[in-house]
């Protein structure tokens, strides 16, 4: 496969090769092969003008209506304006001083036409247009190359445009098909009845019927999910063979007298959960673990158990929190479930417990000293921290178990850091109600094996979800507060939550923002591309509410720029019914665990992801009462983002949010550091749809893997492999 890996600059020359490079990331031949039609259309068949969008790359088939050449007033030069229809809608296509183009964009002539979409008053229009006209007039070249295809629409920039592609493809096709080589081994594609590669490439780029394009992306999507699938199986066979300690749980100690003083029974999803992460516990090797539970499901306890049996065979566990509200909530909550266990050494304390060290970024110097020695010395079996806990300086006597509570703000390389503290690798276990699109991939991918929580312990209440569209019914946002007030009334508490914190003043001189206190919200453009107001500001919105609809009521506000005793003293009072209305940002996203608070209201909501607002509502409903959540958006109905909000609305599921959440942001690149978005590592394959296709892929690549590790049988497997993970992902893959 050499030839496919030929400079771009052999094929199509220093000029084009370059806005390839630029625009569109094509460096290599191979790379322009897999670079696939977004779509296709049918000579005759125009574009559906209406669904275009303000801002989007659009290339689209039309017919040109109406043409007018327009003097400019007081000046030389003029303008050309060219409407074009689909036969319900119009857009119009503008030329500056070029009026020679009259000659050939004639009325009732078809071309692709491709440009930005701006808007001009009020109406979609294209300035000056790339395009290229494809009826059969005057025997047009253009008119040849698609008779009887499928006109590919290739995902193309401003400089080059999706003709210019296709023509480029050509030239590689014509060039370099008969070099390209078959990953896929002979026996796998017979049983599946999959075309070969090169004939999948001619396919897809130039396709005479439907048919032939399916076939084509039937194959590519097979070599997606299955080059993919050989990577991960790889990965996990090195897995298998790293070194870890059993942690088995040992009878009598510090998990039992635990499950001895609970005050109520697990639950059944509880008691199967903790009976799989024991098992992968008491394996000799890593155990990799997702602990997806619903909010308030009981997460933290299954999590506490597992730490507990760690403690018992003289291991140490980890708790890795993203802020230092949650870090301080769980180590608070942790040693009251514990009691005097968690007193190991202290007057009074447990004779068989151990100790609960917490760790952040702003703890004074002795309290930090403490905290490092105890837990270098394994007085403290559980050690709970932000951030901090990465650093150099921490160590530990014993790492047997590393817990990542919403594993969404952590990247791998903090994870990797953490883990590597152990003298053997330590086991893990990711924690979050709503995965991040690129979790839900890799549990499809079935690289990440999954525990789920969908019961709800007794006693918790659900959580009813409600969009207030604040500017087509004020009277709703109305409702809003006085709900509130009848909670408050009945005494119980509410949040409101804000995107922003309002003192836009910069940090004090010396003093960098933490990174453990990530809060500030896409504040993004409208819809259509129009400018939006700022995000409403928790200052701003506390006031107003103390001074107008929450009169009365005791107000306060929280966020992660007050200083950490003030932050801790804030949450105090919340917690024992001393504040009746919190107005805060995302710092109170997750674990924050105050039972008598009932009601959220959630402020400009479109502007969280739908993870955020499924963490955010999990803060009301924690106890007998039941909870409400009310999402308040400015944004029209039929809105992308009133779209989200209403999912929202409409579940509890957490997965399920994960998979919409997916659908709007992809998967990222699967074995990559992109989280999500448009660095999708995946052309044809789709991670939602293909789902059948990704499972048989993994029994497949996994009886390959186990019988020739090295592919040594699979020369042309083992390059595109190679070709697949870079540097950068290989490393990736590797830490897991």
């Amino acid at each position: 496969m050499g030839a496919l890996d030929e400079p771009l600059k052999e094929l199509v020359g220093d000029r084009t090769a370059k806005v390839l490079a630029e625009s569109l990331k094509l460096r290599t031949v191979g790379d322009l092969l897999h670079h696939y039609p977004r779509r296709y259309v049918e000579r005759g068949q125009l574009t559906s003008l209406d669904e275009l969008e303000v801002d989007e790359h659009a290339t689209v088939l039309a017919r040109i209506e109406k043409v007018t050449l327009i003097p400019f007033r007081g000046r030389k030069g003029d303008r050309l304006e060219v409407v074009v229809t689909d036969g319900r809608s119009k857009l119009s296509l503008v030329f500056f001083n070029q009026g020679w183009r009259q000659k050939e964009l004639r009325p009732g002539r078809q071309g692709l036409f491709a440009g930005k979409v701006g808007l001009f008053n009020r109406s979609r229009q294209l300035a000056s247009p790339d395009y290229q006209l494809i009826d059969d007039e005057e025997d047009s070249a253009a008119a040849k190359q698609f008779a009887g295809r499928l006109i590919p629409v290739y995902p193309a920039s401003s400089q080059m445009p999706s003709w210019k592609l296709a023509l480029c493809v050509g030239m590689a096709l014509t060039k370099h098909l008969s070099d390209v080589g078959e990953p896929l081994p002979a026996a796998l594609r017979a049983e599946h009845g999959l075309i070969p590669l090169p004939e999948a490439l001619e396919l897809i780029h130039r396709p005479h019927s439907q048919a032939e394009k399916e076939r084509a992306q039937d194959r590519l999507r097979w070599d997606e999910a299955f080059v993919l699938q050989v990577a991960l199986a790889r990965r996990r066979a090195a897995d298998s063979a790293l070194p870890a300690v059993p942690r088995r749980p040992v009878p009598g100690r510090v998990l039992d007298a635990f499950d001895d003083r609970l005050p109520f029974t697990l639950t059944d999803g509880q008691r199967k959960v903790c009976a799989e992460i024991f098992a992968d516990l008491a394996t000799e090797h890593p155990m990799h673990r997702l602990l997806q539970g619903e909010v308030g499901s009981g997460k933290t306890l299954v999590a506490l158990r597992a730490m507990l049996a760690v403690v018992d065979t003289g291991g140490q566990a980890v708790l890795l929190a993203p802020t230092e509200v949650l870090a301080q909530q769980h180590h608070r909550s942790i040693v009251e479930m514990m009691g005097d266990l968690a007193e190991a050494g202290m007057i009074g304390g447990s004779e068989i417990g151990t100790r609960v060290a917490l760790l952040t970024g702003s703890m004074g110097a002795a309290a930090r000293r403490g905290a490092l020695l105890d837990m270098a010395s394994g007085k403290a079996g559980i050690a709970i921290g932000t951030h901090a806990l990465i650093e150099d300086r921490v160590q530990f006597a014993d790492l047997g178990l590393v817990v990542v509570d919403e594993q969404h703000r952590f990247g791998v390389e903090q994870r990797d850091a953490l883990r590597a503290k152990g003298e053997q690798p330590p086991h893990l276990l990711v924690m979050t109600a709503t995965p991040i699109p690129r979790t839900v991939a890799m549990t499809v991918f079935g690289d990440l094996e999954t525990s789920v929580l969908d019961q709800l312990p007794s006693g918790r209440s659900p959580i009813s979800t409600h969009v207030v569209p604040a500017l087509e019914k004020p009277n709703f946002l109305v409702r809003a507060w006085e709900r509130v007030r009848e909670e408050v009334g009945k005494g119980h508490q509410a949040y409101v939550v804000c995107p922003r914190i309002g003192d836009e003043e910069e940090p004090a001189k010396g003093k960098k923002k933490r990174k453990e206190e990530p809060e500030e919200v896409d504040a993004g453009a409208g819809a259509d591309g129009e400018e939006r107001r700022p995000p409403l500001a928790v200052l701003e919105t506390a006031e107003k509410l103390a001074k107008g609809p929450l009169a009365g009521l005791r107000v306060e506000v929280l966020h992660g720029r007050l200083a950490p005793e003030a932050k801790d003293d804030v949450m105090r009072r919340f917690a024992a019914g001393e504040v009746d209305v919190l107005v805060a940002t995302t710092v109170i996203e997750v674990g924050v665990n105050v039972p008598n608070s009932t009601v959220m209201v959630i402020m400009d909501a479109d502007r969280f992801g739908v993870s955020q607002l499924h963490q955010l509502r999990g803060r009301v409903g924690r106890g007998s009462a039941a909870g409400l959540c009310l999402l308040v958006s400015d944004m029209p109905a039929a809105s992308a983002a009133r779209a989200r909000l209403d999912a929202v609305a409409g579940t509890l599921d957490g997965f399920a949010l994960s998979r919409i959440d997916l659908e709007q942001r992809r998967e990222g690149d699967v074995l990559g550091q992109a989280q999500s978005g448009v660095k999708s590592s995946l052309k044809v394959l789709s991670v939602l749809e293909d789902e059948d296709v990704i499972a048989t892929a993994r029994a497949e690549a996994t009886r390959l893997v186990a019988a020739d590790p090295e592919l040594a049988a699979h020369p042309e497997l083992r390059t595109a492999l190679e070709s697949l993970l870079d540097e950068d992902r290989a490393e990736y893959l590797e830490k897991g």
